[in-house]
């Protein structure tokens, strides 16, 4: 019963997709909140590979007590160990999530590795999930050639942090980049909805949340993204 029991788990876990989930490993850090509601309920649907920048660990932003116990029981856990986000073959992953993450304005937003990965998923139409600041993270796959520019993402439907989240931040007038201006600059078609409100933008393949309050409804919807598209692939 024993052996019959875990090959049986065994093809489960093979048969489910598998979703890599990118984090940022700047000191700025990750939303702890948004990366507990993406890990949770990803790990529900699909296999879960988390990566960073060199496979750097990842530094926990915005803690409260709650988080803080997930979190500690998190890291005695072999999946906590991030995989270098250098070495992830994207054929491998059907599906993309960048929890929310200041620091990603600051290492995901220029990663040239994270943006092979995300032009690969837009060539082949997969599934691609960004939440507020880890939205910072869809700027990598601007491909500069010849003094001209494309990218992937022009004339999508986005959503992420808005001018009027942003400005609040005590670092704003060092930040990189603001990722408002930097999506309607791309000409990708931006949408906002009132500072700290849920706001999710489903536009074909793409996913993104304005802030960490649409973390949940972001990660439920790309869920359901990526089980449509598996089932109209396999008829």
């Amino acid at each position: 019963h024993g052996s019959h029991f875990k090959s049986r788990v065994s093809v489960s876990v093979m048969s489910r997709p598998n979703c890599l989930v990118v984090c940022s490993a700047s000191l700025e850090g990750v939303s702890a909140q948004s990366f507990i509601h993406s890990h949770t309920l990803t790990s529900s649907a699909f296999n879960v590979q988390v990566a960073t920048p060199d496979g750097q660990p990842i530094h926990f932003v915005r803690q409260d007590d709650g988080s803080r116990r997930w979190l500690n029981d998190f890291r005695g856990k072999p999946a906590s160990q991030p995989a270098r986000l250098e070495s992830i073959d994207a054929s491998v992953y059907s599906a993309l999530l960048i929890p929310s993450a200041p620091g990603a304005l600051r290492d995901l937003a220029k990663s040239q590795h994270l943006g092979w990965i995300i032009n690969s998923f837009m060539a082949e139409q997969k599934c691609v999930c960004a939440v507020g600041s880890g939205v910072a993270g869809l700027c990598s796959s601007l491909i500069k050639e010849n003094g001209s520019s494309s990218w992937c993402f022009k004339g999508i439907c986005l959503t992420g942090p808005s001018v009027n989240e942003t400005v609040r931040q005590p670092d704003f007038a060092e930040l990189p980049l603001i990722v408002e201006d930097f999506l309607k600059d791309h000409e990708a078609v931006y949408s906002a909805s009132q500072p700290d409100c849920v706001h999710v933008v489903i536009d074909r393949n793409v996913i993104t949340g304005q802030n960490d309050q649409s973390t949940l409804s972001a990660v439920q919807n790309l869920i359901l993204l990526s089980n449509s598209s598996r089932q109209s692939r396999s008829r």
